[in-house]
């Protein structure tokens, strides 16, 4: 669906007077916690979740590191704890589709997304258990199952105008 379309069915279902009142997706940020394979593994390579990140994201992610050592995690600064890749504009937008339309459907037992994963202001948050659920990764790509996490900002102030707009983009909610 084009995204004129998209925000002309917005419009009229938020019943709003104007288009640029229309909630938009700001961006898309895609992050993946290292933090636990470094300290309890001890890995330092990590070519493989960033190539995968790619796979999924198509763009390169950037590696976030710590800024101050924590005893109790066994962390000490400037430790790698996560990879980082944020979406806006048509990448977002697409991104969101082919989540919305592929991956989702093939969790296990989904039912759709709560409703309590809104925070006030109408952003998304969502954490998958396993990455490889991604049709663009085959068998092969994916050694260790990790977890990934998704965010998703609007520029919607409102739960409510905010899960519309995921719906009209194909989103389930429970």
């Amino acid at each position: 669906m084009k995204k004129s379309e998209l925000f002309a069915k917005l419009k009229d279902h938020l019943q709003l007077k104007n288009i640029n009142q229309v909630p938009k997706i700001d961006k898309v940020i895609v992050s993946m916690g290292i933090g636990s394979l470094v300290t309890r593994k001890g890995h330092k390579d990590f070519e493989e979740f960033e190539k995968n990140l790619i796979r999924i994201t198509g763009q390169k992610p950037v590696l976030i590191r710590s800024k101050k050592a924590i005893s109790n995690f066994k962390l000490r600064e400037g430790m790698p704890v996560m990879l980082k890749v944020t979406l806006r504009g048509v990448r977002a937008y697409d991104f969101l589709d082919r989540f919305a339309k592929m991956v989702l459907p093939r969790i296990r037992d989904f039912s759709g997304v709560s409703k309590k994963n809104f925070d006030p202001k109408g952003n998304l948050n969502l954490g998958l258990q396993n990455y490889n659920i991604f049709p663009e990764l085959g068998v092969d790509d994916v050694n260790l199952p990790m977890g990934l996490q998704l965010t998703i900002v609007s520029t919607a102030g409102t739960p409510e105008a905010s899960q519309a707009l995921l719906q009209e983009i194909g989103f389930i909610f429970k």
